[in-house]
């Protein structure tokens, strides 16, 4: 059977690519791109003349099965705008249709804008949560972060500009003050990471309009349950927002009783309470 390379490309300085991955793309017979005027500069950079298809969010489905017939007849290359595969794109569908059809399937590791952010924050970086983006709408958002607020773990976020500022309000809100570093057009010419508390950087971003692609990096949990414990008032804010949201009673006194310290019996409680008032 054929092979498709999961192959990593510079997420902006476009030396940032190895040599493996410049020989592999100029050997398979076709490059799956899921934007091909951004691939195609990678390519012209290195004199590589590979076709290119498309392959991205809007046309995976159809475009599946064409790309698993060309892997049948030969190898094949998948490659995001930038960095890694499969990372927040729709790698993972033709990755797994690829090994469900029997073929094999080849990383080649590189650049990627989570791990980037990460080793240069200055946060601990042996265990850490990739969230990828953030729900857009601010209910949504805080019962996700609630969901890990408890976590002793490094959390990483990607954040698009104009949400950047509501998305550090509701950290905030959920997490109480903890460290963050900031990534921001991360290799690229106006690269910059910022680190501070949570407090500092939503002051920090209160009167800019923000540009670039940002990369959150935020500190995890308090090893003692005791200093992780919600206030009543934020306790009380998320069951609000849980309520709002539409989540079972259950559920949301499991998942809160997890983030916040405070009994599930008493938040059930105080759920139902509400329902019924």
């Amino acid at each position: 059977m054929s092979t498709l390379y999961l192959v990593a490309t510079p997420i902006g300085n476009l030396e940032d690519i190895t040599l493996r991955a410049l020989r592999v793309l100029r050997e398979v017979p076709l490059i799956a791109a899921e934007d091909t005027r951004q691939t195609r500069k990678l390519l012209e950079r290195y004199d590589i003349h590979t076709p290119l298809t498309p392959y991205h969010e809007h046309n995976k489905a159809r475009k599946r099965a064409f790309l698993l017939e060309k892997l049948a007849g030969g190898d094949l290359a998948l490659v995001s705008d930038a960095g890694t595969p499969g990372i927040n794109d729709p790698g993972y569908d033709l990755t797994r249709a690829a090994i469900e059809a029997g073929h094999t399937v080849t990383p080649v590791p590189g650049p990627t804008a989570p791990i980037a952010a990460l080793v240069a924050s200055g946060l601990p970086a042996d265990a850490f949560l990739y969230l990828g983006y953030l729900p857009r709408k601010r209910t949504e958002r805080r019962a996700r972060v609630a969901e890990i607020a408890a976590l002793p773990y490094t959390l990483i976020f990607l954040e698009t500009p104009h949400r950047l500022r509501a998305a550090l309000d509701d950290l905030l809100h959920v997490l109480g003050e903890r460290r963050i570093a900031i990534g921001r057009e991360l290799t690229k010419m106006h690269e910059e990471i910022w680190r501070g508390t949570l407090a500092e950087a939503r002051a920090r971003f209160a009167d800019t309009a923000p540009r670039g692609e940002f990369t959150l990096v935020v500190e995890g949990a308090p090893a003692s349950p005791e200093t992780a414990r919600w206030s009543p008032e934020r306790l009380q804010s998320e069951i609000e927002a849980a309520r709002a949201a539409g989540e079972s009673p259950a559920r949301a006194a499991r998942r809160l009783a997890d983030a916040s310290g405070w009994p599930r019996r008493e938040i059930y409680v105080r759920l139902t309470a509400e329902e019924k008032a």
